[in-house]
């Protein structure tokens, strides 16, 4: 029986989507490395040698302080502040969420993250975050192209989650700079909300409605096989359309954290301590916008002043984990009934993060 005529067809296209995926990997590869792995590399040696941590405390930016009257000042120096530490970060999420949406077959990812259960596909989601190591901002926009590739809320909330709260490199400089117990408390608590706190979120927002299986996975669409010039145009295209909808929306709302930082962060040495405060912290750091590791001096400018075990458990989970802009940016995306659980996922889990410190 003679071969059907489409084949060759049907090898150019499957070659195409082979050749895509292998260019999203090696852009992946390059930028993460230039961004993140070589970066926090030589920045844990640093740490190693120096036995303290040597970074700023974003917050202070300008010298604003805790109860300080909102202003432009703050707000310009925050941002500057801000942007000098995250614009690599950013920059190379932009150019892997276009990579998701313009060089990767749209049923590829789904096929990846999406599992039998939203257990298993937030298991997936937080295991595909490890490597990328974001803050919970510059990760939004790939949770953008996740979603839009057809991926599932719980795989996707918990890659946004699993960034900031399972980054192996901020886990390695609290290793090296902080008490053990904030080491703990935050891998504890964070494989929680990213596992089992995502596959909630997704049951609740998602309702009745099964996960999708495999079987069920949205069908593939390869990038052109005829003209590659036509995928890079995409491409191109693709970043440019994200850049100017969520760059611009992400920096107004950061220029409005960081002129009222001083009153949405009124938490210092005389604050006191009680349950009050635990939840006042947990609310405040859900909210907060802070750059990769920006806790860590933060936390230990706390400790210094004498702030109690409870708010510092709080924040040391709820700083990193979500933010106003991340909120803000993934909201159309995921929809706002689990962009909105997912933000009480976060005040829940600076809640449990602050009863693991308390008893540890």
């Amino acid at each position: 029986m003679p071969e059907p005529t489409h084949t060759p067809t049907r090898r150019r296209t499957a070659h195409a989507a082979v050749v895509g995926v292998l260019l999203a990997a090696v852009l992946f590869v390059v930028v993460l490395l230039w961004s993140k792995w070589l970066p926090y590399t030589a920045q844990a040696v640093r740490v190693w040698d120096l036995g303290t941590w040597s970074g700023t405390n974003v917050w202070g930016a300008g010298g604003v302080r805790p109860g300080d009257p909102p202003s432009w000042h703050a707000a310009t120096s925050f941002v500057v502040a801000y942007g000098q530490a995250v614009w690599k970060a950013l920059l190379a999420a932009l150019l892997i969420s276009a990579a998701l949406q313009a060089l990767v077959p749209r049923g590829w990812m789904p096929r990846l993250l999406n599992r039998r259960s939203r257990l298993a596909s937030a298991l997936a989601g937080g295991l595909g975050s490890t490597p990328s190591m974001m803050c919970t901002c510059c990760a939004a926009p790939v949770v953008v192209s996740l979603r839009r590739s057809g991926v599932s809320t719980a795989a996707a909330i918990a890659y946004w989650l699993g960034n900031p709260l399972l980054n192996p490199a901020v886990l390695v400089f609290l290793v090296l700079v902080a008490p053990w117990e904030w080491t703990a408390t935050r891998l504890v608590v964070g494989l929680l909300i990213v596992v089992g706190g995502a596959a909630l979120v997704a049951r609740l927002a998602d309702g009745r409605q099964a996960p999708p299986a495999l079987a069920d996975a949205v069908p593939a669409e390869p990038v052109d096989a005829e003209r590659p010039a036509r995928v890079l145009s995409r491409f191109a295209g693709t970043l440019a359309r994200m850049a100017i909808v969520l760059v611009p929306e992400y920096l107004v709302v950061v220029l409005l954290v960081g002129a009222f930082r001083g009153w949405l962060f009124p938490i210092d040495g005389a604050a006191g301590a009680g349950v009050l405060l635990v939840v006042l912290a947990a609310v405040v750091g859900t909210l907060m916008v802070i750059p990769t590791a920006g806790e860590i001096p933060i936390l230990q400018g706390l400790a210094l002043a004498g702030v109690a075990a409870g708010p510092i458990g709080a924040l040391l989970v709820t700083l990193p984990v979500v933010s106003l802009p991340g909120i803000v940016m993934v909201a159309r995306a995921l929809g706002w009934r689990a962009t909105a659980g997912t933000g009480a996922l976060a005040v829940l889990g600076g809640l449990l993060g602050a009863g693991v410190l308390l008893v540890l």
